[in-house]
């Protein structure tokens, strides 16, 4: 599970760190919120963990952005204040649940367990697309013989649409239309490019090329 922390006291966010990277998560903190926009611009992450009282962009302030960005996250805010306003301005920002400080470590993993419950996060969403083959979407994988090999955004795509209609020859010009904006259209070298870096995972077998026409999915 990759986890965002942002948290600008150095002894605490130390503390949170160490354990949740003993937890066996994937942890990226952040100690400002400039910093935190950032890492959610570049990365998607499955939980955010945010002190609210951080420099730049507060801890709300940033999930507000984010969620004006359709990041649906689900997001634990923590908090040295004792007042109601914080707490009535975190949820209505879009937060999943909230800490009070001082808190114990065991408190942070049962909030965490809760938030991976309500929202099926490391549940295994795979499909199996071949013998020894499963592709995960959410996570952009494919996953052959044991191997887990990362895809890109737009191999993940690429591959998602031709799993949604197989059988069937797909054009250049479909797949494109499909899965690029208008302003970013590529050319069709770099989807061939996009094909490639596939078939070298999946093996040429998967993808076939017909002449003049497209590809189809096998």
């Amino acid at each position: 599970m990759k986890v965002l922390l942002l948290e600008d006291d150095p002894i605490l966010s130390d503390i949170m760190y160490d354990h949740l990277d003993d937890k066996a998560y994937n942890v990226i903190l952040c100690s400002n919120g400039e910093e935190a926009l950032e890492c959610i611009d570049e990365t998607n992450f499955d939980l955010f963990i945010f002190d609210i009282n951080v420099p730049m962009k507060n801890g709300i302030e940033v999930l507000q952005t984010a969620r004006d960005y359709q990041k649906n996250t689900p997001t634990i805010l923590i908090t040295a204040y004792q007042d109601i306003e914080h707490l009535k301005n975190g949820f209505v920002a879009g937060c999943d649940d909230y800490i009070k400080k001082p808190f114990e470590l065991e408190e942070l993993d049962h909030r965490i367990e809760n938030i991976k419950r309500k929202f099926n996060i490391e549940v295994d969403q795979s499909i199996k697309i071949g013998q020894n083959i499963s592709f995960d979407f959410e996570k952009h994988t494919l996953k052959k013989e044991g191997h887990l090999h990362k895809l890109s955004q737009k191999e993940c795509q690429i591959l998602n649409y031709f799993l949604n209609n197989q059988k069937r020859v797909i054009s250049n010009d479909e797949l494109i239309q499909n899965i690029w904006e208008f302003d970013e259209m590529p050319s069709n070298a770099t989807l061939r490019v996009y094909i490639k870096n596939l078939r070298v995972i999946l093996g040429h077998d998967k993808i076939q090329t017909i002449r003049g026409l497209g590809y189809s999915f096998e």
